[in-house]
């Protein structure tokens, strides 16, 4: 079912606040979302594929290259921007919001970071080729935790011009099949600790995957987020200067937090309009009368509000911030962030677990225009990434030294 509404509603400004560029690419976002990758999500969902229909609209639309600033070929996009974006495609498809949240993950962090002629001239590439970014943060032998490496950058200081070699054997890379680069986790040398990192963009060129493992998942399954052994070999200059542990709290986290709970609302925004498509064609059948699951949907969409609030609040932290690294490394930073994606997180369920009792039968059939199935499955993948328990066991810790902020964004 179609539920797209004709403005992205859930998350946005004022039509007096919008710059004509956001217009622009929430609108295009919203055109793709609706018409190719709401076509094609059960598809997708079912067979576990990659959305290559949705991806092939927004390369068309110049969407995966937004961020990329605007000298270099780029709109020079907010962050703003793609989160309206991301709510809009997840409205379709939660599989094809996800991706794109998660590819532009990466290019924020090119953007923010690459400071030297090969990373702006990749830029310059992902703008005019519209390359699929990817990302390689996790390892089997870590447990998935991405502030630990293993895999090490081997430097070979004979070789000319300085070059590097890698070799990562990750438990997760999402739609590497699909990436056309693939950014890196990786110790600095193989003598230093474990936590000592850096972050490695890689081309497909510079790179050879060996698959390891299949995605074969409850939800989000057209991530198809396979396992891979990973092999790279490139020139230093490809390395991101800043220590993965201060990119991370700079623009890692907080973009990650806010570009996934954006999708989350994508996913909770579209049951909402389910449930209430349902209650009004309830209410036709019995003029005169509210239906009792009427209840049910203004909860839903009690929560719905919640969810866009504390989104909305933390775009305008993190964009308070932005030139600030102390604000961005800071705890009481650190710990909004964190919170955020684990309010959203549970919110994004709890909505559409409402809105299931609201359809009733007709939600939790797979057969009706109010089928919500797909979305309660998507949904249960969002205290999993990253998981919720050991993000709040980070949390509890920083609480422990973190003292009182003297303001509201403090």
């Amino acid at each position: 079912m179609n539920a797209a509404p004709a403005a992205l509603a859930e998350l946005a400004p004022s039509p007096a606040q919008v710059a004509p560029a956001q217009v622009n690419i929430a609108a295009r976002a919203r055109a793709v979302g609706a018409e190719i990758a709401a076509r094609h999500a059960d598809a997708v969902d079912r067979d576990g594929r990659f959305p290559t229909e949705a991806f092939d609209a927004l390369r068309e639309q110049g969407l995966l290259g937004v961020m990329v600033p605007a000298d270099l070929g780029g709109a020079g996009a907010s962050l703003f921007d793609v989160a309206a974006a991301c709510h809009a495609l997840a409205r379709g498809c939660a599989a094809t919001g996800m991706i794109y949240a998660m590819h532009q993950i990466q290019v924020a962090c090119l953007v923010n970071h690459g400071t030297n002629d090969w990373h702006r001239d990749l830029m310059a590439r992902i703008a005019a080729e519209q390359l699929l970014l990817g990302s390689a943060t996790t390892e089997k032998e870590t447990g998935g935790d991405i502030r630990n490496s293993v895999c090490a950058v081997q430097a070979e200081p004979e070789a000319e011009g300085g070059r590097f070699t890698l070799a990562k054997n990750a438990s997760v890379i999402s739609y590497g099949d699909q990436s056309d680069v693939i950014l890196v986790t990786a110790r600095r040398n193989p003598d230093a600790p474990s936590s000592d990192q850096v972050l490695v963009v890689v081309t497909k060129d510079d790179y050879r995957l060996e698959k390891t493992s299949l995605w074969d998942a409850m939800g989000m399954r057209g991530t198809c987020s396979d396992g891979y052994r990973l092999e790279a070999a490139g020139v230093i200059d490809q390395i991101l200067p800043l220590p993965y542990a201060d990119l991370s709290a700079q623009t890692m986290l907080p973009v990650t937090h806010i570009l996934w709970s954006s999708t989350w609302l994508g996913i909770a925004a579209d049951a909402v309009s389910r449930a209430r498509a349902f209650v009004r064609s309830e209410a036709k059948r019995k003029p005169g009368t509210t239906p009792a699951s009427a209840v049910r949907l203004a909860e839903a969409t009690a929560k719905l509000q919640q969810m866009k609030a504390v989104i909305l609040a933390a775009i305008r932290q993190y964009e308070m911030a932005c030139g600030s690294p102390e604000q961005l490394t800071s705890l009481s930073f650190a710990t909004a962030m964190s919170t955020l994606k684990v309010t959203t997180s549970e919110l994004v369920r709890e909505v559409v677990e409402a809105a299931i009792r609201t359809c009733g039968l007709a939600g939790y059939r797979n057969d009706t225009p109010y089928s919500l199935g797909r979305h309660l499955r998507d949904a249960h993948s969002a205290a999993l990434m990253i998981g919720n328990d050991r993000i709040m066991s980070h949390v509890a810790t920083q609480l422990l030294v973190q003292r009182d902020g003297l303001g509201p964004f403090e």
